[in-house]
C-alpha cells in the first residue's frame, strides 16, 4: 500500500471517529429530532444509522458554533429527502396499480382457480430466477400479504433493504417476461 492510501485510510477513521463522538454526545438529541419529523419509529431507526453514515461521509465542519443547530438542519434536509424518497416510491406503486387494474375474476368464477394457478406459476418462477433475498422478500410481500415492516423483521433486515429487494426483483421479473414475450 502507498503512503497516500495510508493516508486516505487514517482519513477516513478519523472522519469516523468523528462521527461517533458526534453521536456519543448527542445521540439522544438526534433520535427526538427523527422521531418528531417522520412519526415512524422504524424509519427514525433505519435515519437514525443513515445520519451516521451521512456524517461519515460529510462531517460537521470545524467553524461551527452551535453544533445543535447543525445537525438540526442537516437532519431536517436528511428527513426532508427521505419522506420524499418514499412518497416517489408510493406514487409510482400507485401509477402502475392503476395501471394493472384489470382482474381475471371478473367475467366468471372458474378464473379464481386459474387465477391461483398462474400466480403459484409465478412464485415459482420468481423462486427460480431470483436470488434468495429477493425472492423471499417478495414471497412474504405479495403472497402472504405482510407489510414492508413484517417482511424486515421476519428477514432481519431495515425496510429500506425490503424495498430495494422487492424493488430489483420486481424489475428483473419484469424484464424476463418481457424478454420471453418478444421472443
Amino acid at each position: 500500500m502507498t503512503e497516500t492510501e495510508y493516508q486516505d485510510i487514517r482519513n477516513d477513521m478519523s472522519k469516523v471517529a468523528h462521527a461517533e463522538k458526534v453521536f456519543s454526545q448527542h445521540a439522544d438529541f438526534i433520535r427526538s429530532i427523527l422521531r418528531f419529523r417522520v412519526g415512524d419509529e422504524d424509519l427514525a431507526n433505519d435515519l437514525f444509522q443513515d445520519y451516521f453514515l451521512s456524517l461519515v461521509a460529510k462531517p460537521i465542519p470545524k467553524n461551527v458554533q452551535n453544533i445543535k443547530s447543525y445537525i438540526y438542519r442537516a437532519i431536517a434536509n436528511d428527513t426532508f429527502d427521505a419522506v420524499r424518497r418514499v412518497e416517489r416510491y408510493h406514487g409510482r406503486i400507485q401509477r402502475y396499480a392503476e395501471k394493472k387494474e384489470n382482474s381475471i375474476n371478473i367475467e366468471r368464477p372458474e378464473n379464481a382457480l386459474i387465477e391461483k394457478e398462474e400466480t403459484e406459476k409465478l412464485f415459482g418462477m420468481i423462486e427460480r430466477l431470483l436470488p434468495v433475498s429477493e425472492s423471499k422478500a417478495i414471497a412474504l410481500k405479495f403472497r402472504n400479504d405482510h407489510s414492508v415492516g413484517q417482511v424486515a423483521r421476519k428477514m432481519g433486515v431495515n425496510k429500506r433493504s425490503v424495498s430495494r429487494y422487492i424493488s430489483v426483483g420486481l424489475k428483473k421479473i419484469r424484464q424476463y417476461l418481457s424478454e420471453k414475450e418478444e421472443a
